[in-house]
């Protein structure tokens, strides 16, 4: 059955306020590895601050740091609490939004979520249907990046893709969990666990086409 993404995306800020509103204070001053610029607070006030934004129709096409940090530093006296607040206030407007225009906000929570995820060693949420649904938003992506190159292979689980043809015959394959695979694709897995995962070919000439949101992280990343 197709998947309701606008649904999704509340089952994801659900999912996100249980994650953080018993945080400390200590935890959420917490680095978050996928966003090494931002602590958990910090992450979670761009989070709302985007939502915000997008109701108000302030949200420029690329969601430039300039536009990000705004929305950080505009939260920066609010605590985890104030943030859960304005954020619920925000759902239902942010979901009338989304019904009226497109469902775009869904990658952003996400993506944070398992960031959050990954800076408090809590894990949860990795086979939602949102996960599956911004890792098929940004295939077509990468495989606009790699279209030049021989045919590569993602080899997941239960998923497959490849550039061109047949997964089986492909030139690259990159072999992983199908979670890995979906954040590999938003940017958030190193140059050097794409290696490790690769059982086929030299996956070096891709790795700019899985650097879609910035530079890979320089570190491994879990979540």
């Amino acid at each position: 059955m197709p998947v309701d993404l606008i649904d999704e995306w509340a089952r994801a800020q659900a999912r996100v306020i249980a994650l953080v509103a018993p945080l400390t204070a200590e935890q959420a001053a917490v680095r978050v590895p996928a966003c090494p610029d931002w602590t958990v607070r910090d992450l979670f006030s761009h989070m709302v601050g985007l939502g915000a934004d997008v109701v108000a129709g302030d949200e420029p096409d690329d969601h430039n740091p300039t536009w990000t940090q705004k929305q950080v530093a505009s939260r920066r006296d609010h605590d985890v609490a104030a943030l859960v607040t304005e954020w619920e206030g925000l759902s239902a407007p942010l979901q009338e939004w989304m019904r009226a225009n497109n469902t775009r906000p869904l990658s952003d929570v996400i993506i944070h979520e398992q960031d959050l995820r990954g800076a408090l060693g809590m894990p949860g949420g990795q086979d939602s249907g949102g996960v599956a649904a911004v890792r098929d938003r940004f295939l077509p992506r990468f495989g606009a990046r790699v279209a030049d190159l021989p045919p590569i292979a993602l080899v997941g689980d239960g998923f497959s893709w490849a550039s061109a043809g047949d997964p089986d015959a492909a030139d690259v394959v990159v072999r992983a969990s199908d979670f890995d695979l979906a954040r590999a694709l938003v940017t958030r897995r190193s140059a050097a666990q794409l290696r490790s995962w690769t059982v086929r070919g030299d996956v070096g000439p891709y790795l700019d086409g899985f650097a879609l949101l910035g530079a890979l992280p320089a570190t491994d990343l879990t979540e």
